[in-house]
């Protein structure tokens, strides 16, 4: 997974699309996350996961992807995080809310409305 560029822009109100070459069948998901702490710069963290079918594969992100890349945001960061989150059926799991309850102390959770 090559990008075309470093770099892509867009007009006002359109969304930047950067061609990604892959190597012909497959599928590429991506989990990420925005951190901001004041007076740094912007910060995005991510992790991307390729499915190719093959049998010992995972098709997408499961709640211990999710919760190491909060973690690993945690240790990236530097401090508390505030996770703003969505609906997604993985995000409402009881493991996720365990892995929040757990770490209330580091760890402040919004849930957007549906």
């Amino acid at each position: 997974m090559i990008p075309p560029r470093a770099r892509t822009w867009g007009r006002i109100g359109r969304t930047p699309v950067v061609k990604v070459r892959g190597r012909g069948s497959g599928r590429v998901s991506m989990a990420g996350m925005a951190c901001y702490k004041h007076g740094e710069r912007s910060r995005l963290i991510y992790t991307i996961r390729e499915y190719r079918g093959r049998e010992d594969e995972p098709k997408g992100f499961g709640r211990r992807d999710f919760r190491d890349l909060i973690a690993g945001a945690r240790i990236q960061h530097g401090g508390p995080i505030v996770l703003v989150r969505d609906n997604v059926r993985l995000h409402l799991t009881v493991g996720m809310r365990e892995f929040i309850d757990a770490n209330a102390e580091w760890l402040t959770v919004f849930q957007l409305p549906t």
